[in-house]
């Protein structure tokens, strides 16, 4: 194999694509400290400023999604695809990469597209237990189909599919070891229960609003709350950060120190979260977005809760949440038995068996 590589990586829109795709590049880096990466992102999307602040260079595409109901917008995306194809085929023709890796999101369409077009090997990996349909779309011509959830096949060449789990950061595998760390960082009291809530990067309306009416109960609970609202929402609640033993953030970016420091997780189940938080083992209440492809987040909430991993409340039964919050809370039973059922759900090393697929491609 030549010394030097050409690595190129595509995926975002949402952090659950994103983080997936900074995971594979750093094992890569590791194996590879000569390679070159380039990422290809939307323009306007959040991958243009995380991508870059984890020391990777990024190019934009001008390119969205067509919106689900009939709108105004979808009269550009034509217009979008033909610049989109045409620049991902000059970045592929520019950059020459040896191998293409897509983690979802719009970009990773024309990018993977304008390589199978080259004859460039592609990996796509999918996060979530149902497809998005840009992955449906390159599965085709994919060389591999890294997956997290059993039975993809209905979607998929099943031939090409590789189970490997989610890549998650790294750092979460040593929370235990950074609990003291993780209390000095959020400035919290050790005699308190603390309490993560996570509505992923740009934030969940309706677990925004439950956190809200459910103030003064987390008071009358003499728990710490830390709270991540998300970009969308920091402006409606910012303000409670004069509250005791409230915090809100708008992102959090020491995760690993968020996870240490929670006693209850409350969530949203977003294929990359799911999957972090069977690799910190904490007592979780996943609140699924009803609002997603094929209502997957419930699907991927389910496969927990099904095995006793997490507790599981939908949003149309958010009205259950004191009830099953205090029950949890005086129950260190029940926090113990999910704890040791949710991380048997972990697989660890996904981020390591997908770069050895990759370099499988590398080495053909």
């Amino acid at each position: 194999m030549k010394q030097s590589i050409n690595i190129i990586i595509s995926g975002g829109g949402t952090g659950g694509h994103i983080y997936p795709a900074i995971a594979i590049a750093n094992e890569l880096k590791l194996r590879y400290p000569e390679a070159n990466f380039l990422f290809v992102g939307a323009k306007d999307k959040m991958e243009m400023e995380k991508v870059p602040q984890a020391g990777y260079e990024i190019k934009g595409l001008w390119i969205s999604g067509i919106q689900r109901k009939l709108s105004l917008k979808n009269l550009s995306f034509p217009f979008k695809l033909i610049s989109s194809l045409w620049k991902a085929n000059s970045i592929i023709r520019n950059f020459k990469p040896d191998v293409a890796i897509g983690t979802g999101g719009f970009a990773s369409g024309p990018t993977l597209m304008a390589a199978n077009r080259k004859k460039i090997p592609t990996l796509i990996q999918e996060q979530n237990s149902y497809p998005g349909i840009t992955n449906k779309l390159l599965s085709k011509k994919a060389q591999k189909i890294c997956v997290a959830y059993d039975h993809l096949e209905r979607f998929f060449p099943e031939n090409k599919i590789i189970k490997t789990g989610n890549p998650v950061r790294q750092d979460l595998l040593s929370i235990h070891t950074k609990v003291e760390e993780a209390n000095s960082f959020f400035k919290l009291k050790k005699d308190k229960k603390t309490v993560l809530v996570l509505g992923g990067s740009l934030g969940a309306r309706r677990v925004n609003q439950l956190i809200e009416s459910q103030l003064d109960f987390f008071k009358n609970q003499e728990v710490q709350v830390v709270w991540q609202c998300g970009k969308l929402y920091v402006n409606d609640y910012e303000k409670y950060n004069e509250f005791d033993a409230i915090q809100v953030h708008q992102f959090l970016n020491r995760m690993d120190l968020a996870y240490a420091a929670s006693d209850v997780i409350i969530s949203r189940a977003g294929a990359s979260s799911v999957s972090e938080l069977c690799i910190v083992g904490k007592p979780t209440i996943f609140i699924p977005s009803p609002n997603v492809a094929e209502d997957h987040q419930t699907k991927n909430a389910k496969s927990i809760a099904d095995k006793h991993g997490a507790i599981l409340i939908k949003e149309s039964e958010l009205e259950t949440f004191p009830i099953v919050f205090e029950t949890l809370l005086k129950d260190e039973g029940k926090q113990q038995s999910l704890s040791e059922n949710i991380k048997e759900l972990a697989l660890p090393s996904a981020t390591s068996d997908i770069v050895n697929e990759i370099e499988k491609l590398l080495n053909k």
